[in-house]
C-alpha cells in the first residue's frame, strides 16, 4: 500500500509574482506532488489555502499518511479550528514536513513550542547543504552535500527546539543554519527542511526531490495509524480489583516475600 501524502501550499506567490509564476506555472505545490508521485511507494495530492476549509477536512485528513506545509505570506490566514485539526493528527501518528518559510506557520510554531525565530537575507547567494547525518533515512542515496546556486540565506540561532540534525546549511555570505531537523510529537513525525524560496527552481532539484521523498518515507506512520487519544480521563473501573487496606495491619501489607 502507497504512502499517502497531501501536499499543501498556500498558492499565493504563484499568482502574484511573474518569476514564480514563469518557475512554478502550477504551483510549488503541484511542482513538489509531481516529484513525490515519481516514487511508486507513494501517491500525493494537493490542497491549497484558498479551498473550503484550506483543503484539508476531515475526510482528506483522514486519507493522509504524511502533510507537507510550504507557507509564507498568509500563515495568519490560516483559520485556527484547521491548525487544531491538523494538530490533532500529528499527535495521532500523521507525519508533517514542513518547508521553508514554514518555520512560522501556525502548525509549526504550536508543535515546537518556541519562537521559531531566525536571520534571512535574499539575495541569491549560492548554499551548500551539508549531510551530517549520513545514516538517517532521509539522508538516504545523497553526496556528501547539495549545491544549490541561488538560495534565500537563513541564519543561526533558529528559536526550534532540540532535535535530530539531518542537514546544515553553509552560505555564501558565511552564514550557517540547521536545514533539515527531526522530532518527535506524540505518535507522529515531524521534519523541517530549510531549501525552498518561491523565486528560485530549488524543487526542480532532483536532489531536492529525493530528499522529499525520503521524508515522506521516514515521517509515514509505522504502527496504527492513528493513535487514540485519551485525554485525562478519571478510570473508575480499574483492570485488576483493587485491595482495600486494612487500617490494622502492621508492616507490609502487599502480601509479598517476608510479610509477616
Amino acid at each position: 500500500m502507497s504512502i499517502r501524502v497531501t501536499v499543501w501550499g498556500e498558492n499565493v506567490h504563484e499568482h502574484k509574482n511573474a518569476t514564480v509564476k514563469s518557475i512554478y506555472p502550477t504551483g510549488m505545490h503541484t511542482c513538489i506532488a509531481d516529484a513525490l508521485n515519481h516514487d511508486a511507494g507513494i501517491t500525493a495530492r494537493t490542497a491549497t489555502l484558498d479551498q473550503p476549509e484550506h483543503g484539508l477536512t476531515e475526510a482528506v485528513l483522514a486519507e493522509t499518511d504524511v502533510l507537507t506545509w510550504w507557507g509564507h505570506v498568509a500563515h495568519g490566514k490560516v483559520e485556527d479550528a484547521i491548525v487544531e485539526r491538523v494538530q490533532t493528527r500529528v499527535l495521532q501518528g500523521m507525519g508533517l514536513i514542513v518547508l521553508h518559510s514554514g518555520h512560522f506557520a501556525k502548525i509549526f510554531k504550536r508543535l515546537m513550542g518556541t519562537s521559531c525565530a531566525l536571520k534571512w537575507r535574499e539575495v541569491g547567494e549560492r548554499e551548500r547543504l551539508w549531510v551530517c547525518n549520513p545514516g538517517h533515512p532521509i539522508a538516504k542515496g545523497l553526496p556528501e552535500n547539495i549545491v544549490l546556486n541561488n538560495e534565500e540565506m537563513y541564519g543561526e540561532p533558529f528559536g526550534i527546539p532540540d532535535g535530530e540534525t539531518v542537514f546544515i546549511s553553509w552560505f555564501e555570505g558565511g552564514e550557517v543554519f540547521r536545514s533539515g531537523v527531526t522530532w518527535t510529537r506524540g505518535a507522529g513525525k515531524v521534519f523541517y527542511f530549510r531549501p525552498g524560496h518561491e523565486t528560485y527552481p530549488t524543487y526542480h532539484n532532483a536532489e531536492i526531490q529525493q530528499v522529499l521523498r525520503n521524508a515522506v518515507h521516514w515521517a509515514a506512520p509505522t504502527g496504527a495509524l492513528w493513535a487514540k487519544p485519551h485525554g485525562a480521563p478519571n478510570i473508575k473501573h480499574p483492570p485488576e480489583v483493587i485491595r482495600t487496606p486494612d487500617p490494622n495491619a502492621k508492616g507490609d501489607t502487599a502480601g509479598g516475600p517476608g510479610h509477616k
